[in-house]
């Protein structure tokens, strides 16, 4: 060979490996993340055959890491977390700690030390963004009040485990691991040593935070703007990418924070421009091929002597994944006073491991407080947990269905004393005749709530978002919480008195019970859907739901009448 290529070598195999063993898991209806893991362990060194350049291909997988954290940050919405802050942030930050808790008594058990059990059970209480986004965009809930809930815990859990990665090279000495190098920003030790050391850490990270929010949110978006002045899509995509891995590298090389930080407030600033979603798009073939690279070269680090080896021990890992933590969560979103349906989706994209817990489990493994086998232990329990995620998702219907069957069981998880499950004593009773019954109150039900305010028709709102009944009272508007699929939400909204029921919210699986139940407490009452397939409003269509709409047919219907009314026929005749 004239040369070294073993660059080349090992991204044409990771990609031409990712390529096949991706296509072989979504025809299996496995997720594509489950066939890259497999490639990365067939071009790895603890199958035979062919073998990749581990180290090349961890710094791939770094810059992988960059990208994807970049893409949360660009994605990341301080609204959109706001939104669900009252579920989102004490049920995440209290799952993570029943997880880890749950991690460190196993750790304990096998003999492992304080560091290595508090790296593991961490590495385990966090969840994938990345297999989490993705299904509930092929169930089409992403949109959704518990997509909402879903994405915004996992946002939470992000940032906790972000600041895990910086603060934990600090605490490294004092937990029974090597003192990190300079790359880290960082110096083991204990007692004042300690604190000055975290003192010191907190600092910079501060500083770096500081620098980005103030000056980063000023310049970057300036900088893009004039790139994209020049018309020139190759350096406008050039720009992007250029700010992911810059900002990542000089966060880390001046600052002392971690490359994913770093990403992450380089995606944040960059939302700030108008030019966010050009930037997210023209992003996103490079972000997905860097990422598969990344799991391609977790998948190399794993032993799969370990499923024979350990066989009992990595039983106990996946069922602290699958069934502990979904447990924890199930019960935590119903003390926070959330339906059950929220509950069982939030415990579903709980249900698996993914790149966060790969992170953190390399850093345990070069700080030296985890052993290699915790290691391989979390790669195995990622890809059967991961594997399993749809079997999971598909369980919570037939779940949902049982406990509306067992009028016992569902009662202890009705919110009886719910104040805004019910509509107010002091509601004017005339103003419940005739109204419109509105359910959902997102960007189309806002629009016709205001239509209906403008013409004076009453109306009452039903809403699976709490914080937002909770503000719609507050303006005088009549609203209840809860699922409308639920028939004592529509009694609440008086719908044997209503004139009209809309159903405008994104969840139409539940569209079939709201009119059913609407139409047994009032036969003559109106109804209007929102849907958005042509196969869905078909089948609306054969069960008489009333009026159909679809937001495509509606959007084409507006464009053609505007283009016919307004196109200079006489030019064209």
């Amino acid at each position: 060979m004239p040369h070294n290529i073993s660059l080349i070598t090992t991204i044409a195999a990771a990609l031409g490996f990712g390529l096949l063993f991706g296509y072989i898991a979504t025809r299996l209806k496995l997720p594509a993340l489950v066939g890259y893991l497999a490639a990365g362990i067939l071009i790895g060194p603890a199958t035979p055959g062919f073998v990749a350049d581990t180290a090349l291909a961890g710094q791939l997988a770094e810059i992988g890491v960059m990208l994807m954290m970049f893409g949360v940050g660009l994605h990341f919405s301080l609204d959109d977390l706001w939104a669900v802050r009252k579920v989102a942030l004490p049920g995440a930050v209290l799952q993570i700690a029943v997880a880890t808790a749950m991690g460190m008594a196993l750790a304990h058990f096998w003999g492992w030390s304080l560091g290595g059990g508090l790296v593991f059970g961490l590495a385990l209480s966090v969840a994938s963004t990345v297999v989490l986004l993705r299904a509930l965009e092929e169930r089409g809930i992403l949109d959704s009040f518990n997509g909402r809930i879903a994405v915004g815990w996992l946002v939470v859990e992000d940032l906790v485990t972000v600041l895990v990665l910086v603060l934990l090279p600090a605490l490294a000495g004092s937990l029974g691991g090597a003192a990190p190098d300079a790359a880290h920003g960082a110096h083991g030790g204990g007692g004042d040593n300690l604190w000055a050391t975290l003192g010191l850490t907190l600092g910079q990270v501060g500083a770096f935070i500081v620098l980005m929010l103030v000056g980063g949110r000023k310049l970057f978006p300036w900088i893009l703007w004039q790139v994209a002045r020049t018309g020139s899509r190759e350096l406008f995509t050039l720009c992007v990418i250029a700010a992911a891995v810059g900002i990542a590298y000089g966060s880390t090389h001046y600052f002392g924070v971690s490359f994913a930080l770093g990403a992450f407030f380089a995606g944040m600033v960059l939302r700030e421009s108008a030019l966010a979603h050009r930037a997210a798009e023209e992003s996103l073939p490079l972000r997905d091929a860097f990422a598969v690279l990344f799991f391609v070269s977790v998948g190399m680090l794993f032993e799969p002597a370990i499923l024979v080896e350990q066989p009992l021990k990595l039983l106990a890992v996946v069922a602290i994944i699958v069934i502990g933590k979904s447990v924890a969560a199930f019960l935590l979103v119903l003390l926070l006073r959330y339906p059950a349906k929220t509950a069982l989706m939030v415990s579903a994209s709980l249900a698996q491991i993914g790149e966060f817990s790969f992170i953190l489990a390399a850093l345990g493994l070069s700080l030296k407080l985890m052993p290699a086998e915790g290691q391989s232990l979390i790669l195995a329990g990622a890809i059967i947990s991961i594997a399993l995620n749809p079997v999971v998702f598909r369980l919570t219907k037939p779940l949902e269905r049982w406990l509306s069957k067992n009028a016992g069981l569902a009662a202890k998880f009705e919110r009886t004393a719910d104040p805004l499950a019910e509509l107010p004593m002091s509601v004017p009773h005339e103003h419940l005749r005739g109204q419109v019954v509105l359910v959902g109150y997102g960007r189309v039900g806002r629009r016709i709530a205001a239509a209906l305010k403008a013409q004076g028709i009453p109306y009452v709102v039903a809403e699976q978002n709490r914080e937002v009944v909770d503000q719609l009272r507050k303006d005088g508007v009549h609203a209840v919480a809860g699922n409308a699929g639920e028939p004592a939400v529509l009694i609440q909204a008086h719908i044997a008195h209503a004139a009209m029921l809309v159903i405008a919210t994104p969840d139409t699986f539940h569209v079939r019970a709201m009119i059913e139940t609407a139409r047994a407490l009032n036969p003559n009452i109106k109804t209007v859907v929102r849907t958005h397939s042509d196969a869905e409003a078909d089948l609306l269509r054969s069960e008489r739901a009333g009026e159909i709409f679809m937001g495509e047919q509606e959007l084409a219907k507006g464009m053609t009448a505007y283009v016919l009314s307004n196109i200079d026929k006489d030019h064209h005749a």
